[in-house]
């Protein structure tokens, strides 16, 4: 797995993305993903929320000194509502990571970044649990296996999408894949910034588990690291 340190200086910033429907039956998906990138040491970075039950708008967010990645989590519903929620903060977040920025989209966040929405992503991204030879057949939390960069690791899972890029030699970096052999987790360019996006959940606490009644295999906050710094290397 790679390793990236921020030099000495002011922190980075990390923006989270929160309104009502960040908050699933399961897990709060803003405070899950706050709370890895808190964790990821190699950074240190300085973790804000934004949006509608954030500290700030989106948009203001983005504006702020230092600010060097966005991410945007799971939500409840369907990726169309998500969308409509949220299209007013579409050209700031575009604008953001052309500029260099980085977009972190986990679960709904990754399908969000497809075209139609906020376009972040050259391809497409559709429903695991509907494709031919998925270990999961229903939208509903569960763990799953996930080849992570050749190791075999357990992963929660929940109505998360796989990516299908326009071309395999589009300059993107497979991280993971699904045992069906369709990309799980992957970081692209998109013009000076880039793009990380994750089906199953890196982020995932130990209540979500045990709230969903499911085996506990360990923290995946390693994979979490992984994905946070390919997307933040140069």
């Amino acid at each position: 797995m790679t390793s990236n340190s921020h030099p000495a200086g002011p922190r980075p910033v990390a923006v989270v993305y929160s309104d009502d429907t960040t908050g699933a039956a399961d897990g709060d998906d803003t405070d899950a993903l706050a709370a890895m990138l808190t964790a990821a040491t190699s950074w240190n970075f300085d973790v804000i929320t934004a949006g509608p039950n954030g500290t700030i708008p989106v948009r203001k967010a983005l504006e702020l000194p230092g600010v060097r990645l966005y991410a945007q989590p799971g939500a409840a519903g369907d990726d169309d509502a998500a969308y409509r929620r949220q299209k007013h903060d579409k050209s700031a977040i575009r604008a953001f990571v052309h500029a260099g920025g980085r977009y972190l989209g986990i679960c709904m966040g990754g399908f969000l970044a497809e075209p139609g929405f906020f376009n972040l992503f050259r391809g497409r991204v559709d429903e695991y649990y509907s494709s031919p030879g998925a270990t999961v057949r229903t939208p509903d939390p569960a763990v799953i296996p996930i080849t992570w960069r050749d190791t075999t690791r357990q992963m929660y899972f929940q109505d998360g999408g796989f990516m299908v890029p326009i071309r395999r030699t589009s300059g993107a970096t497979v991280l993971a894949c699904y045992s069906n052999g369709s990309i799980a987790a992957l970081v692209t360019p998109y013009g000076h910034g880039k793009v990380g996006l994750c089906g199953p959940h890196p982020e995932a606490p130990l209540e979500w588990y045990r709230k969903a009644k499911l085996p506990y295999r360990g923290p995946t906050q390693d994979l979490g690291d992984d994905l946070i710094d390919t997307l933040m290397a140069p």
